[in-house]
């Protein structure tokens, strides 16, 4: 059967107007490419994942030209995490600004309610170029002699409607419809087995400053709180358990929310004069599960997986919204330089998913030991040390992973820094997050840093920081 088309040939369709959506097709319009994005929702519309790291805000969204309305949002400013977490019985903070990668002006990020801030990327995309089309959903990929042309979706009004596209991007999230068609399967955690029970409430105490702002994540013998400040009085508040006490959150789960809460005293105590909202869009306790897994397959002729299409890990360390809008402009990259014919698509993909890789198992790793709580803050920095291959004292390697910025490719700094940083930027070893300390280098410059291939057929960053080309450098080892 047929369906009615608009008859266009885009050059990118984007299927999801999250982050990672509206991210990949932001950077692509702005190469000059054409672009079409399918939303199944309406926007505004509630979202979880509040808690950003200076990668996102400092990095991503300073590509995108969002730095003054970011702070001209009024989101609450994050200036680190506070945890009630492992051997240690008293709680324990950290700072971004303890990392020289963060010191200075970008030593923050920001707490965000995600309706308002989803939409800010999605409005930023539509100024960008992009053709943003709200309530169409997608039902299936169009195929011509095995390779993605397009998609099949319901529009507003219910009708079936298909698009063309010379690449297809699923950005559609956890629940994707399209993530089995690009070959493979999920493979999900067999360490990160948990669930989330969360909700939200008003009244909550905050910590006094200047850390009034930070995420606060405290341990208890079920599982972990998060305790987010949205504003002055919301808090985003969430139990993550493991599987084996995933009866602990069945039947009612306002009741289910509660007792956890009462188990854990640092979260009982910081709630002990606040309400539950109980209606609008946050008036629901809500659940989360299935969240940790990583699929076989990135990419397929003309189509690709960002975002939570292709993986998610954990909340802890609130690096969600970070790879999802790192994979974007990996992915954004893969396009921008397919389209222009100067490389093949299989050697763009290639390079978007070993980077990407590289970035999921660095802090995959990190966590499958802080889920340790018999060791010590130390003994944290020194993992985060072994696994970032960094050389930095005490808790800058820390610091510097659980801000998004240990690749490199994702840390603004200091003055003084950034004049040291452009001067030896071939000299440092290339840890496993040099990619992302780039993304800040190439915001505050204008222009991506010098950068060496992951392998020796790998490709580098092109100067203008969205193509790949050819490497002409010997890789590091």
């Amino acid at each position: 059967m047929t369906h009615p088309t608009d008859g266009k040939v885009h050059d990118v369709l984007v299927v999801g107007g999250g982050p990672a959506g509206s991210t990949v097709a932001a950077f692509t319009a702005m190469q000059g490419h054409r672009v079409l994005l399918l939303e199944k929702e309406e926007f505004p519309r509630y979202q979880i994942g509040e808690s950003l790291l200076p990668s996102t805000v400092h990095g991503i969204c300073g590509l995108l030209g969002l730095t003054e309305e970011l702070e001209h949002a009024g989101f609450v400013r994050k200036r680190g995490g506070t945890f009630r977490w492992g051997s240690n019985t008293e709680s324990w903070s950290f700072d971004f600004a303890l990392s020289e990668k963060f010191a200075g002006p970008t030593s923050y990020a920001y707490q965000v309610e995600r309706a308002k801030f989803d939409q800010m990327l999605l409005d930023n995309a539509r100024r960008k170029g992009v053709e943003v089309r709200e309530r169409c959903a997608v039902r299936d990929i169009l195929e011509d002699d095995g390779r993605v042309c397009g998609v099949r979706y319901e529009d507003p009004d219910g009708a079936e409607r298909e698009a063309h596209a010379r690449f297809v991007v699923d950005a559609s999230g956890n629940q994707s419809r399209l993530q089995g068609r690009i070959g493979g399967q999920r493979r999900y955690s067999q360490f990160f087995q948990n669930i989330a029970l969360f909700g939200y409430f008003e009244g909550g105490r905050r910590l006094p400053p200047p850390n009034s702002g930070n995420i606060t994540c405290a341990a208890f013998p079920s599982g972990w709180f998060w305790y987010i400040p949205l504003n002055d009085t919301l808090t985003s508040v969430g139990a993550v358990v493991h599987k084996d006490s995933a009866d602990r959150i069945r039947g009612d789960r306002p009741q289910a929310l509660a007792a956890l809460i009462a188990d854990c005293p640092l979260i009982a105590d910081y709630l002990s004069e606040a309400r539950r909202v109980t209606d609008g869009p946050y008036g629901e306790v809500r659940v989360r599960k299935d969240w940790s897994y990583l699929h076989e397959t990135f990419w397929r002729p003309g189509m690709a997986l960002v975002g939570d299409s292709v993986g998610f890990i954990d909340p802890l360390f609130s690096s969600g919204v970070h790879l999802a809008t790192y994979s974007a402009l990996l992915t954004a990259r893969s396009l921008n330089t397919a389209l222009s014919g100067d490389l093949e698509e299989r050697e763009c993909f290639a390079e978007y998913e070993a980077r990407y890789r590289k970035e999921y198992q660095v802090f995959h790793d990190f966590l499958v030991t802080f889920y340790d709580v018999n060791r010590d803050e130390q003994q944290y920095f020194d993992e985060a040390r072994r696994v970032t291959r960094e050389t930095a004292p005490g808790a800058q390697a820390f610091v510097g992973l659980v801000g998004g910025g240990a690749s490199n490719e994702a840390a603004m700094t200091s003055d003084a820094y950034r004049d040291q940083r452009k001067k030896d930027l071939l000299e440092q070893s290339r840890g496993i997050h040099w990619e992302g300390h780039r993304i800040q280098l190439q915001a505050a410059f204008g222009e991506a840093a010098d950068d060496t291939p992951l392998s020796a057929d790998g490709l580098v960053v092109s100067q203008d920081g969205m193509h790949w080309e050819k490497s002409v450098t010997v890789p590091s080892t």
